[in-house]
């Protein structure tokens, strides 16, 4: 098989629940575990920092990464989903797995993968910490895919477990309240690993604390001890409780929202240098500095043109669509042209509810089957109050957006990681 037809059989074999949602969702670590045991434990042969989180995760694991890179480590780093190629999941200093070992690793394992019949994600972390094993990097950032307890990556023992925040998001499977998705998240805290959270919250809060007290694990809330204030010039201007400080920190990711996600980084570093890491305060402005280009990250409020302005952001659901209105709010423009689509199974009704009425919106389809259709969610989108017309595919929706937006307008484009996906 070459590279394209390994892909073709990845995603025809294997329920992903990328494309299939909740079907594919396995409740439990048998298989991982099971592929661990056969590629001999991989995961025991580097370091790794665990990350979890509803919105944030990602940002997080890619600035950790570009520190430790910074620092002169040899870093693994596991995210998802891919935006553009499937190899965006595994990188290693920034640079994408090969298509030979992905390929080489499905034609080996076959065999196995068809006896076991793993999940996309299950073979994916098994690929990763395999390949992480036999480049024999210093030390891996593995992000959570879902959940936290009974994700594929929960079978490391972490340096440090980081967690970003809580919101609603995949309440089929988590739970319908912040306390329940926050135990899910939890469930990555392991005995006398420290923990660090990005953000009080009484409505979750107690959770981490009480896992931790279970666990003896030392627990630090970021939001505690950092205080942050913006600068005129985009840079951040950062206070420890401590008197460790940071002045004019500039970050490569201009949303907004990274406000909440630096400081969380920064929480953590005292608990690697304590693990035996070398990290030094220059080191760590330049990997949040140069965050994107150390490792590639795509689709966090990133800029596709200049005129008109054109945004694209992978934010989806209600905490990270808040956060992106927010900001919306702050830029200048004439004219708001919103590319919108979204998967059927968010709370979808909740996010059209903060949409600016304004906009004029181009209701679109992603081609995964998870995504709703475009004339539903346009007739959702009239309920409260939003005005458009709806396209069959990503493309003719921005194209459409690129017809009619005049220099001084801005194109949006967001709403499903899926949007963004094709968009780019």
């Amino acid at each position: 098989m070459d590279y394209q037809e390994t892909l073709r059989w990845l995603f025809a074999q294997l329920p992903m629940y990328q494309r299939e949602g909740q079907a594919a969702y396995k409740a439990n670590l048998d298989n991982t575990l099971l592929l661990d045991k056969y590629f001999r434990h991989p995961h025991h042969q580097f370091k790794t920092i665990h990350v979890a989180g509803t919105n944030g995760k990602g940002s997080v694991s890619h600035m950790l990464a570009s520190i430790l890179q910074e620092a002169g480590y040899k870093t693994g780093l596991y995210t998802s989903p891919h935006l553009k190629d499937f190899r965006e999941r595994i990188k290693i200093n920034g640079k994408m797995i090969s298509e030979r070992y992905v390929t080489e690793f499905i034609e080996t394992h076959q065999l196995v993968f068809a006896s076991i019949r793993p999940s996309f994600f299950e073979m994916t972390v098994a690929m990763a910490f395999k390949y992480f094993a036999d480049e024999k990097v210093d030390i891996a950032v593995i992000e959570v895919g879902l959940g936290g307890r009974l994700d594929s990556t929960n079978i490391i023992t972490p340096l440090t477990s980081v967690i970003t925040n809580i919101s609603f998001d995949h309440m089929a499977l988590l739970g319908n309240t912040l306390e329940t998705i926050a135990e899910e998240k939890a469930g990555i805290i392991k005995p006398g690993i420290p923990a660090v959270i990005g953000t009080r919250n009484p409505a979750y809060d107690f959770v981490f604390e009480k896992k931790a007290a279970r666990c003896k694990s030392p627990l630090q809330f970021a939001s505690d001890h950092w205080h942050l204030e913006p600068n005129e010039d985009g840079s951040y201007d950062l206070q420890h409780s401590s008197g460790w400080q940071f002045q004019n920190l500039c970050c490569e990711l201009k949303g907004i929202y990274q406000r909440k996600n630096i400081p969380n980084v920064l929480e953590t570093i005292p608990c690697l240098r304590q693990s035996g890491l070398s990290l030094s305060d220059e080191q760590i402005r330049q990997g949040i500095a140069k965050v994107i280009t150390n490792t590639g990250l795509l689709g966090r409020w990133q800029t596709l043109n200049q005129s008109p302005l054109t945004i694209c952001d992978t934010g989806h659901n209600i905490d990270g669509i808040s956060e992106i209105t927010r900001q919306l709010k702050t830029c200048h423009y004439k004219r708001l042209h919103f590319v919108i689509g979204m998967v059927s199974d968010k709370d979808i009704s909740s996010v059209l509810d903060i949409l600016p009425r304004e906009a004029v919106y181009y209701f679109c389809k992603a081609s995964i089957p998870r995504a709703m259709d475009e004339n539903a969610l346009a007739e959702k989108a009239r309920h409260t109050g939003l005005k458009g017309s709806t396209y069959p595919t990503v493309a003719e929706a921005y194209a459409a957006a690129r017809r009619n937006a005049t220099s001084e307008d801005m194109i949006y484009i967001g709403g499903s990681t899926f949007v963004v996906a094709e968009v780019l």
